[in-house]
């Protein structure tokens, strides 16, 4: 846990929406949960895929990553963390406490 703190930063919804349009928005969860509904403006890098596709996320800009309860995506930071990223976000609660702007396919 201590790890964690120091790897990324917990935020509350607020706090999340008000930073994550100026950032990479990742959802690490599947894709047939992601398609049921996501943050408007993320992109699916579920975690499974994660260590294959991490590439992908650019290491000079906030990440800000959330999944549906909110453990995936502590992971998912660790690991980001040790690739030398360093503005590591997640959504506290995860997707699930989520009030904000959803789209669904």
């Amino acid at each position: 846990m201590l790890r964690l703190r120091k790897a990324v930063t917990n935020l509350t919804q607020e706090d999340f929406i008000n930073g994550y349009r100026k950032a990479q928005l990742i959802d690490v969860r599947e894709p047939k949960e992601f398609e049921a509904g996501h943050i408007l403006g993320a992109r699916n890098i579920p975690y499974s895929q994660f260590r294959q596709r991490y590439k992908e996320i650019r290491a000079d800009k906030p990440v800000y990553l959330y999944d549906q309860n909110g453990g995936k995506s502590a992971r998912a930071a660790l690991f980001l963390k040790k690739k030398e990223y360093t503005q590591l976000f997640h959504l506290q609660g995860g997707f699930r406490t989520w009030t904000g702007k959803v789209r669904s396919k």
